[in-house]
């Protein structure tokens, strides 16, 4: 179990980061070839593409507090007026430092959890990159680095070819959302600074979702690592980001956590709450999994309502049961996440979404399992609402 861990874990974190960088700047490390971006199959998901992983089934049984169900199902809009363009965070099971670019079931799971749900909003596409494998952080965690191969810095220079080439032959001007997770949400930060931050093309960002992530802001502002993108205060503003890491309100970072900080003494970690923009709680919009998460590490789903058998469906949604707000405390920064139990009503009290190790919960990476799941419903309406505020500027 321990050693599954590490599959949806995030480059972010202190330790991987620090291995990834020292590899990175290794002088005899050779150049990888460059991937080629026209040929489809090096996309997980392309508008149109035979075998896109974002065509598949995301029907959710909706759960009541009284334990009654029905069933919503989900249909993708093709002819969607604006463009998603998503890099998962750290999945693949491949063997050596970087992954190949061959998609694993690892790659398709993350995302039907992460990515396929917004395609009701937006085209989505969504390049496969040579990542920093779980394997090279497993050896990097265990103190003997792996050597070799070509560098690690292959798997951002991966994405900035993607991003360049659907720029030239896709988008044609059109508003695009950028969305990460975790290593995915890293290598965006950087690309976004160097590529988008201050760029012509800034003017056709909608947002950035940069999810289980540190995005820095210098302390009480809204910019730091980005100039001239804030954060998102308001589903009607464009151009602007949503990063946050997502803590249980039982189980808060504790001195040795991976997410709510900065490593420079200036800067904060961001916290944008997706269910509340304004500020405050809301009501987090889960779409949960109904099988196992990004990784296969957290505990299985729970019987969602006592006494009767799990849906059939491959996601479960569950109105009221939960709600987020930002909170800063003890030097952290993170999305609060509160189960509203009510041992009353036949409705499960709890989540599953903890990385969990030899049986025991890793309280430093929170609920970073289910970073995105916990507030899809409200990322894509927040997504709906911006492209509409932006396609309206537009015009």
């Amino acid at each position: 179990m321990a050693r599954k861990m590490l599959g949806a874990l995030a480059l972010s974190a202190g330790l991987a980061l620090t291995a990834f960088s020292a590899q990175a700047q290794q002088a005899e490390a050779p150049a990888a070839p460059k991937n080629d971006y026209a040929n489809k199959a090096n996309w997980l998901c392309w508008p149109g593409k035979a075998n896109d992983a974002c065509a598949i089934d995301l029907t959710t049984t909706i759960v009541a507090a009284d334990g009654s169900t029905r069933t919503e199902s989900f249909r993708s809009d093709p002819k969607a007026p604006v463009d998603c363009f998503y890099v998962y965070p750290t999945v693949s099971l491949d063997p050596g430092v970087l992954s190949d670019m061959n998609a694993g079931p690892e790659e398709l799971n993350v995302v039907r959890q992460q990515l396929a749900r917004f395609g009701s909003k937006c085209r989505i596409f969504a390049p496969i990159y040579r990542q920093f494998t779980l394997t090279a952080l497993r050896a990097a965690s265990a103190g003997t680095p792996m050597a070799g191969g070509a560098r690690p810095n292959t798997g951002y220079e991966d994405v900035v070819d993607a991003w360049n080439h659907y720029l030239k032959t896709e988008n044609k001007g059109r508003g695009v959302v950028l969305i990460g997770h975790s290593q995915g949400s890293g290598v965006l930060m950087r690309m976004i600074a160097a590529e988008v931050d201050g760029k012509p093309v800034q003017k056709q960002l909608i947002s950035a979702l940069l999810l289980g992530t540190n995005l820095p802001v210098e302390k009480g502002k809204d910019t730091g690592t980005f100039k001239s993108i804030p954060l998102c205060k308001s589903a009607s503003q464009t151009g602007c980001a949503i990063a946050y890491a997502t803590f249980r309100d039982t189980v808060p970072p504790p001195a040795n956590t991976r997410f709510g900080r900065t490593q420079n003494a200036a800067m904060e970690a961001a916290c944008t709450n997706p269910a509340n923009l304004a500020g405050g709680s809301g009501e987090l919009k889960a779409y949960l999994s109904n099988s196992e998460n990004i990784s296969n590490s957290s505990a299985p789903p729970p019987a969602w309502v006592k006494g009767k058998p799990s849906p059939k469906t491959p996601f479960v949604a569950v109105p009221g049961l939960l709600t987020g707000r930002c909170v800063s405390k003890d030097g952290f920064n993170y999305l609060e996440a509160k189960v509203n139990a009510n041992p009353a009503d036949p409705r499960t009290d709890d989540i599953p979404g903890d990385v969990v190790s030899n049986g025991k919960v890793a309280a430093d990476w929170g609920l970073h399992l289910i970073d995105a799941n916990i507030a899809m419903g409200n990322l894509v309406d927040i997504v709906g609402q911006q492209s509409k505020a932006y396609l309206a500027k537009a015009r």
